[in-house]
């Protein structure tokens, strides 16, 4: 049997080495990337609907004869025009195509033809313009010996797959390409689920399940074909991921010594009451670090829950034994804050007191007055400054790093690391995340994340996780309230912002992208910026950052605005997460149909953060069905969770977190959104197999185990390396 992933997609009739870098595109570039290339959608052409019944306006399926054909080009385009008037013995419809002068030594009069479009009236007649079409031949056709797509037709009188294209490519080739891969490939599909678990479930063989998704013979094959596809990659990713929680667990981990004393005065050292939620948490992760195993634990909270005081018990648990911790958070910007905010909680160096659980005590004022050392480590630090820093973490003499993804080089090594933080879990992937754990002995994992993430993709993303949720937001927040604008509606929004600017409070004005974009069509932050100067904002201080500045520059700006020495910041979305500035209480984020729902929640999420209600005003023109829907999700509600789980039905989980994100992008066809149930059935089976047979070493098992390791290689490097 051939290996389909070895055998380039050049090889499929139709395509050849010119075509290949076309299907490239795509992603397609095997016989097996090929035939799991599964349709986006389908169009059931069925039923043909008589010619004298179609309804204007909407998609419908004809058959008749050719009458007439008249190629020519039209006399106010200049294009090339087919016309062929099609008659039915009810009525007459005209198919229009442009610029396809090959047409007409097909539309012969007296031909057979089926057409699929929608249907215009156009000078009293009835039309379909570029509609699919299909002759019907009169002699009979060959029956292929294996699935007969070969000689049926494939764009008319059935179900029929549509797929996402590209460049050059149509509907009507990709079809034909994938119909004969199938032809000659689709009996080297291996079926690799185990045959008590397809009896089980009553799950179809793999090979009619891939025709069946291509081209169905019925909407229930299809459907049948659709489970069966989903259950296999949900059960195959949950496999990969439960094995890698049970690699982890095995390894001895360190059982650091926590009392109910040491977590009483840590929650109640603060000049505010913790919430229950931060208080129940605190408890969950104390468990997790008095056993000797590993915690593997993620921790979701909507921007401004207090999650990083949170991960702080954890630092202090490990400073009192003797060990060490480090947060590692995406951006410059938010380490230094992280940075200042501890130092600031944890109080000054000024009382020298001896590592160890028996010395920990708290004074009489607000901050925590213990010998607690910290360090930044970031990309662009002096160079003495980080050498000297490198030293001192080596040595044991800083008990906390907080630092970007410069705390993965290999020059960064910890004398003994026993708790890691990961905030914003979505910038990061797998791999960071073992990258930094084996700094240390199987140190204890905390996954912070402000993207709530719905439990569905919770189970199918982190399922090597337990989960912990701060569901409350600290007493006493300004509400924040979301307005929509129209594009002609601008200069009431900007009103809004200099009117709250007069009164002392400081104003985001967001943009998508930094330099002027004709393809796009977007105002630029820069060219804003200095229009907001001269005239809208004219007397206020207003200042810009983006991505593209070097970080001291943007430093110095963020730094400015903090101090309340800028009133306007114009920003790009370098302000998605972290940034604090409790006096900013109005934003305003234009182009927002450009942004993704969750993207939008998160930027939201940076005012509010003080006592006075905020602002969110919206600058938007929605053009498509998911800039709508994004919109009227996030005017309709503030609750991070239901935003998530609306963001995940709109996008998918493909691009929930963003191509780099393992683990989401290997679905190809499931769909944890609307596949729970399915999803659950997987994860239960995937459960029971590694209980059973925990590396699959067991013969039956052997070709799940390579074919894991063919499908996430770099998750299951992680099962070994741990």
């Amino acid at each position: 049997m051939r290996n389909l992933s070895d055998i380039s997609i050049q090889f499929v009739k139709g395509v050849g080495p010119a075509r290949k870098k076309m299907f490239a595109n795509l992603g397609v570039e095997s016989v097996e990337d090929l035939l799991y290339f599964f349709p986006r959608r389908y169009e059931d052409r069925t039923h043909m609907t008589p010619i004298a019944q179609v309804k204007v306006g909407e998609y419908q399926t004809i058959c008749g004869t050719v009458k007439t054909g008249d190629s020519r080009r039209a006399w106010y385009t200049q294009k090339h025009l087919q016309e062929s008037e099609i008659d039915d013995g009810t009525g007459r419809l005209f198919g229009v195509w442009f610029n396809q002068p090959y047409l007409s030594q097909y539309f012969k009069p007296g031909r057979q033809v089926v057409l699929y479009g929608k249907v215009d009236v156009y000078k009293n007649r009835l039309q379909m313009v570029a509609p699919e079409y299909e002759f019907i031949e009169v002699a009979p056709k060959r029956e292929s010996p294996k699935s007969g797509l070969e000689d049926t037709n494939l764009n008319t009188g059935r179900i029929v797959p549509v797929y996402p294209l590209t460049r050059g490519m149509t509907q009507r080739y990709l079809r034909k390409v994938v119909a004969a891969c199938l032809e000659r490939y689709r009996d080297d599909l291996a079926d690799i689920l185990p045959v008590a678990l397809r009896n089980k479930y009553r799950l179809v063989n793999l090979k009619r399940s891939i025709s069946n998704i291509h081209f169905p013979e019925s909407l229930q094959l299809q459907q049948d074909a659709h489970y069966r596809i989903s259950f296999e990659e949900f059960f195959l990713f949950q496999l990969s991921v439960i094995r890698r929680r049970m690699s982890l667990v095995a390894k001895p981990g360190v059982a650091h010594a926590i009392t109910q004393d040491l977590i009483g005065k840590f929650t109640g050292m603060f000049p505010f009451e913790l919430t229950g939620a931060q208080k129940r948490v605190i408890n969950e992760i104390a468990g997790d670090m008095q056993k000797d195993t590993p915690m593997l634990r993620l921790l979701q909270g909507d921007v401004g829950s207090g999650k990083t005081l949170v991960a702080l018990f954890g630092c202090v648990a490990a400073f009192v034994n003797n060990r060490q911790a480090a947060i590692m958070v995406p951006t410059e910007i938010l380490a230094r804050q992280h940075f200042e905010n501890i130092r600031n909680l944890m109080g000054a160096r000024d009382t020298q007191i001896p590592r160890g659980l028996g010395n920990f005590r708290v004074s009489g004022s607000p901050g925590l007055r213990v010998p607690f050392r910290t360090a930044l480590l970031v990309g662009n630090l002096p160079k003495k400054e980080k050498e000297k820093t490198l030293a001192e973490i080596q040595k044991g003499e800083i008990d906390l790093v907080v630092g970007t993804h410069a705390l993965l080089n290999e020059n960064v090594g910890f004398k003994n690391l026993s708790f890691v933080v990961i905030d914003e879990q979505h910038k990061f992937g797998v791999r960071q995340r073992a990258l930094l754990s084996a700094k240390g002995m199987n140190p204890d994992i905390l996954v912070m994340t402000a993207t709530p993430i719905p439990r569905t993709l919770t189970i199918t993303l982190f399922g090597d996780l337990d989960l912990s949720i701060i569901d409350e937001i600290p007493p006493g927040r300004g509400k924040v309230k979301t307005k929509l604008f129209s594009r002609e509606q601008e200069q009431d929004a900007y009103a809004i912002v200099r009117e709250q600017a007069q009164k002392g409070q400081q104003a985001y004005i967001i943009y998508p992208i930094i330099e002027e974009s004709m393809k796009l069509d977007l105002k630029a932050a820069e060219a804003m910026f200095r229009r907001f100067q001269k005239h809208e904002f004219k007397g206020l201080k207003v200042g810009l950052v983006h991505g593209q500045m070097k970080q001291e520059e943007a430093d110095k700006v963020m730094a400015k605005f903090k101090d309340r020495k800028i009133d306007v910041l114009v920003a790009t979305t370098v302000l998605e997460v972290g940034i604090d500035v409790p006096n900013a209480n109005v934003m305003v984020i234009e182009h927002a149909e450009r942004f993704g729902l969750s993207q939008l929640h998160q930027l939201r999420g940076r005012i509010g953060r003080g006592k006075e209600d905020a602002r969110c005003l919206l600058i938007a023109d929605p053009t498509t069905e998911d800039g709508g829907q994004r919109l009227k999700a996030v005017l309709s509600t503030t609750d991070g969770f239901k935003i998530a789980e609306e963001d995940l039905l709109i996008r998918g989980p493909g691009h929930y977190f963003g191509r780099h994100q393992h683990g989401i992008n290997e679905l190809k066809f499931a769909n944890p959104a609307t596949q729970l149930d399915i999803l659950e059935l997987a994860r239960k089976e995937a459960e029971e197999l590694i209980h059973a047979d925990p590396s699959l070493d067991q013969p039956a098992d052997r070709v799940l185990k390579e074919t894991i390791q063919k499908r996430y290689p770099g998750y299951l490097k992680m099962v070994e390396a741990g």
